[in-house]
């Protein structure tokens, strides 16, 4: 055999298997055996109550302003409270290009790259380049504390 025909079988054989490989990955059933999955939260994301239910503790509810938001940069998420009392977060992730969402601007939530702009009501864009809302986060008070469940 000549060597270039070895060469190009073997490519060959690799390439079936890097394809195979693929589909492989692409089909099938949405989750294995045995795991679960959950349902999205609420829209807004805003959840209220009691119980241990665990989660990620972000902080004091006072350290969100009525009719404003915080950004918690270590969990990537924005907690807002558009009224008293109620609470809704989001991440920070802008879905024009991925940017974080950081700055607040009294009841808009600004992703700094772009300008886009988003609602501290439901996180819908209020202003562009972005065409898609923040995702909603599930957000649970437990007395003065928020956690993102």
């Amino acid at each position: 055999m000549k060597r270039r025909t070895v060469i190009q079988g073997v490519g060959v054989l690799g390439g079936v298997a890097v394809t195979g490989g693929l589909l492989a990955a692409c089909g099938g059933e949405d989750a294995p055996s045995g795991s679960s999955t959950t349902s999205a939260p609420p829209a807004g994301g805003a959840t209220t109550g009691g119980g241990s239910a665990g989660g990620t503790e972000l902080g004091a509810t006072s350290e969100v302003p009525v009719g404003s938001a915080r950004f918690f940069e270590g969990e990537n998420v924005l907690v807002t409270q558009p009224t008293e009392g109620e609470f809704k977060a989001f991440s920070s992730v802008c879905t024009h290009q991925g940017c974080a969402v950081s700055k607040i601007d009294d009841d808009l939530m600004v992703c700094p790259c772009h300008g886009s702009e988003f609602s501290i009501e439901d996180g819908s864009v209020e202003r562009g380049p972005a065409k898609k809302p923040l995702e909603a986060r599930e957000v649970r008070v437990e007395g003065d504390t928020l956690f993102l469940a």
